[in-house]
């Protein structure tokens, strides 16, 4: 088996996220630059996003919660779009965010028997044949249950896709070269972006979440850092499109755009397994991948 991109070939990414509007809100600039350069960029979605909440106040109204599984997925498909990517459901139903103490609902993604739940992507990357995977780390970025069935899931299928001992009935074998690991909002993301803003002289709103920041939170270990900047805008357009998720005047929307761009121009991964040696830093996805002529 073949793993590096041919000269012949489009180079092919997967990304996996748990619910709609994550692949817009983490690594949504490298999608959209990946896309733009030729590569062909799937986002795979495991749930559909049902037990969501309406996060912008001017979308939280009766007619929006009652069809908003409906809603989502026409997000979903703005969104990709504007992107230029395309765009998979792997059927599983949210399983919401349960408070403390309380049951994940029944037949929820989040307790699906790890074969069940992995038997959908395994099969999707043995269709699509992508050459990098990326999804989010063991604490799925933060303790959404459906984030850290994400990564259980993509570890699993990542690892299984290739032999064909594993999943007979779900296509021929395929073994990705590359898995990545979200680095999205690290505490040196937020520091640099605060720090940004008031060395300007602007009002910062983010020291609090600084001031707040728990101790006990793990340091991301980045490995490859892509620039990017220049799709910031495509990604800001794809955020928006999930109208029920992204409140325009408020967290994320608000920080000034210039000083991002000045400050972190990069979104940030942590390469977990590679079948293909690449020196490391890595400023690609694809280092060791791209036919010599390439770089």
């Amino acid at each position: 088996m073949n793993l590096r991109v041919t000269h012949r070939e489009r180079p092919r990414l997967l990304t996996v996220h748990a619910h709609p509007d994550d692949e817009s809100s983490k690594g949504a600039a490298t999608l959209a630059k990946y896309a733009a350069e030729g590569v062909d960029v799937l986002v795979a979605t495991c749930t559909g996003g049902e037990r969501g909440d309406v996060l912008n106040p001017a979308m939280d109204r009766p007619e929006v919660r009652a069809d908003l599984p409906a809603i989502r997925r026409k997000e979903m498909e703005a969104a990709r779009r504007i992107l230029g990517v395309r765009q998979r459901f792997l059927g599983f139903v949210d399983s919401g965010l349960p408070g403390e103490g309380e049951a994940l609902p029944e037949g929820c993604f989040a307790v699906q028997p790890l074969a069940d739940a992995a038997r959908p992507l395994v099969a999707l990357i043995r269709e699509f044949r992508p050459h990098v995977v990326v999804t989010y780390d063991e604490t799925g970025g933060y303790p959404h249950p459906d984030h850290i069935k994400t990564h259980e899931v993509t570890v699993e299928a990542f690892d299984a896709a290739g032999d064909a001992g594993r999943y007979p009935a779900t296509g021929e074998p395929w073994r990705p070269a590359k898995l990545y690991y979200q680095g999205a909002f690290s505490r040196e993301w937020f520091q640099a972006l605060h720090d940004g803003i008031t060395g300007r002289g602007l009002e910062s709103a983010i020291g609090p979440l600084l001031a707040d920041w728990p101790d006990t939170a793990p340091r991301l270990d980045i490995t490859t850092r892509v620039p990017c900047a220049e799709y910031f805008a495509v990604r800001d357009r794809a955020l928006l499109a999930h109208a029920t998720q992204i409140d325009p005047d408020a967290g994320f929307m608000l920080h000034p755009r210039d000083v991002e761009r000045d400050v972190w121009p990069t979104e940030d991964y942590r390469l977990a397994r590679s079948h293909v040696e690449a020196p490391l830093p890595e400023d690609d996805l694809f280092a060791g991948l791209r036919p010599a002529a390439e770089g």
